[in-house]
């Protein structure tokens, strides 16, 4: 029941943002929400002995995220500082895991959520496709896992999903995909909707399954508690910090941007 009633409360809220807020609220939504991502999995990391200073993967990471225009070098310079920071741990033999701990966190949380940016300025419905398809696929990989789910996709990593499950949600995510991008941006030809919808789930699937190895490794049940039924922040979203960068680097592909 706390499920259902979280996401009745997080669904409508970000579909305001998405199509009616203005900028300011969108970048103020992503900065919250790519902090609250960044911490749990920090957490995380800190569990597998990879603890580092949060407060300077928090900083890199925001002045990644609203650079206007930013590019390699940057992150070459936030590799060293990593590095630099690194050398503040007191056992050196964890120097190189925790300087690479929040590098890694730094590209897989802040940099998915820059992607949102990217899609919102082309267009709401980008957005919305790249989040809204997560929400499809998941629902599709639960009833059609409990429905004829038989044989373990993932067992060490997580039990309990199936390939049953699996191929349910990647069905009806590519149906919901090519019918939203065919009537919402018609100058998608089919053939992009299909293919960008089926490599958005897969790409949504594989998130869900990095997030629950990560934290089989550490040993925690969720990432976080601040959603009730839901876990974490990092749990809800582990599928899209996959599917903003796959969206993303396909429209860049095609030259849709």
């Amino acid at each position: 029941m706390r499920r259902i009633a979280t996401a009745l409360v997080l669904i409508p809220t970000v579909l305001y943002v998405i199509f009616l807020g203005p900028g300011w609220l969108l970048a103020t939504v992503v900065c919250l929400l790519a902090v609250a991502c960044f911490h749990e999995y920090a957490g995380i990391a800190a569990a597998q002995g990879m603890e580092f200073p949060k407060w300077a993967g928090q900083a890199m990471g925001l002045v990644f995220l609203l650079t206007p225009q930013p590019d390699w070098r940057l992150l070459v310079s936030f590799a060293f500082l990593a590095m630099a920071v690194a050398m503040r741990v007191p056992d050196l033999t964890r120097a190189m895991p925790s300087a690479s701990a929040m590098m890694l966190g730094l590209l897989y949380v802040y940099g998915a959520w820059r992607c949102a940016f990217l899609l919102r300025e082309l267009s709401p419905w980008w957005l919305f496709f790249a989040t809204g398809l997560n929400w499809v696929g998941d629902t599709a990989a639960l009833y059609s896992g409990k429905a004829f789910g038989k044989r373990k996709l993932a067992p060490v990593i997580s039990p309990k999903k199936t390939w049953e499950g699996a191929a349910g949600s990647l069905v009806f995510s590519m149906i919901f995909g090519a019918v939203l991008l065919c009537r919402a941006l018609p100058d998608v030809a089919i053939g992009h909707a299909v293919a960008l919808s089926a490599a958005t789930n897969i790409a949504g699937q594989v998130g869900d399954l990095a997030e629950s190895a990560m934290k089989r490794g550490a040993g925690v049940k969720d990432s976080g508690n601040l959603l009730p039924g839901h876990g974490g922040w990092l749990d809800r979203l582990d599928s899209t910090l996959f599917t903003l960068p796959v969206v993303a680097f396909y429209l860049g592909w095609v030259g849709w941007r």
